[in-house]
């Protein structure tokens, strides 16, 4: 049986704010923003795509890496708010990078 801990744990762990997918996704759109207000739509596309991906590989039955017992509306969030931190963390380092 599950607790309300462990979903808190689910929400903030690898399902959630630290989902490897929306970090990835984040980052590489941050990298190729051409504005900070940009951020929010690369948050968005990390969290929207990350529960896309995450959905067809249940649905074709391979192996999911993050075992959760959250749904999407409750990992949407924290998803959008690691793939926006991604993004603004890359999209300074490339603003750097490309000053020097």
């Amino acid at each position: 049986m599950l607790t309300l801990s462990d979903t808190w744990m689910d929400l903030f762990g690898l399902s959630g704010l630290l989902n490897p997918t929306a970090l990835i996704i984040g980052g590489a759109l941050g990298w190729y923003a051409d504005g900070a207000k940009k951020l929010w739509i690369a948050a968005f596309a990390a969290a929207a795509l990350s529960l896309m991906v995450e959905a067809t590989l249940g649905l074709t039955g391979m192996p999911v890496w993050s075992q959760h017992s959250a749904g999407p509306l409750a990992l949407f969030p924290f998803r959008f708010v690691g793939g926006g931190i991604a993004s603004a963390v890359v999209y300074l380092i490339a603003k750097r990078a490309k000053k020097a």
